[in-house]
């Protein structure tokens, strides 16, 4: 397969390099073009109001291109200036860090493979619950066996699989589950601080509370051991609230 691979942790970042040979060692064409700094839950932003530039990275058994933009500034740039024809498929990761229930929303690892999705091509985000990871060997030969495994004309237009490792060792992994995403969102908190003017600034945390968690989705699984894969779709219209909104406008003479 012609793979267009990114990230969002960075050109430099363990996950990439890992699962770029990993995908190699299966036969693939990949071409790596990946941010070249850390662009972390930067969703699906663009650079519009300066220039991209771009940098080839060769380092040892690693080769890639590196923008000085977003994620979505990959795959755009990529598709667009740079290959002459079609991936098959775009991954996005190994990222540093789950991505589950809201952060789909906030991720540029997922906002990357999204965009991938949104040109009909599949798409797959691939992230491990940890911020730390030591190695990534294994979670990469997994998750290009299951791309060679998969059937991929098979994925809907336009959706995205999203596929999370748990934080622990790979050996004690429990297996896979299909699951939906949880809908609890952060609970939020900003860390006051001072800087050394005496100044104030603040620093986000936050987590996700977990008694509220749905035991059936990728949250709770991936917290149990579990690797989690979700299909994401983003047809955001409220469909049964559009039709409640166009009784309203037909009964208030709304025109």
């Amino acid at each position: 397969m012609d793979i267009l691979l990114t990230n969002d942790d960075g050109i430099h970042a363990i996950g990439i390099k890992s699962l770029y040979r990993e995908l190699k060692n299966s036969g693939n064409q990949v071409l790596v073009v990946a941010p070249l700094t850390e662009q972390s839950a930067v969703g699906h932003s663009l650079t519009i109001f300066s220039p991209v530039r771009v940098k080839e990275i060769s380092e040892n058994d690693f080769t890639g291109l590196a923008l000085s933009g977003t994620p979505v500034d990959c795959i755009k740039w990529a598709m667009n200036s740079h290959l002459k024809k079609r991936p098959d498929l775009v991954v996005s990761g190994i990222n540093s860090g789950a991505n589950v229930g809201i952060d789909v929303l906030y991720s540029g690892t997922v906002s990357a493979a999204t965009e991938g999705a949104l040109a009909g091509i599949p798409s797959l985000a691939v992230s491990v619950d940890d911020f730390s990871p030591g190695h990534l060997q294994q979670h990469s030969a997994w998750t290009a066996a299951f791309i060679k495994r998969f059937k991929w004309s098979s994925l809907p237009y336009q959706n995205v699989l999203n596929l999370n490792f748990p934080a622990c060792r790979f050996e004690v992994i429990k297996g896979i589950r299909v699951c939906e995403q949880t809908n609890v969102v952060y609970k939020d908190h900003y860390n006051c601080r001072q800087d050394p003017r005496g100044r104030p600034y603040y620093w986000l945390g936050g987590e996700i509370p977990m008694d509220q968690v749905d035991p059936a989705s990728d949250r709770a699984l991936l917290s149990q051991g579990y690797i989690t894969l979700t299909p994401l779709r983003f047809q955001l219209t409220n469909f049964d609230l559009m039709n409640e909104l166009q009784e309203f406008v037909q009964s208030d003479n709304i025109s």
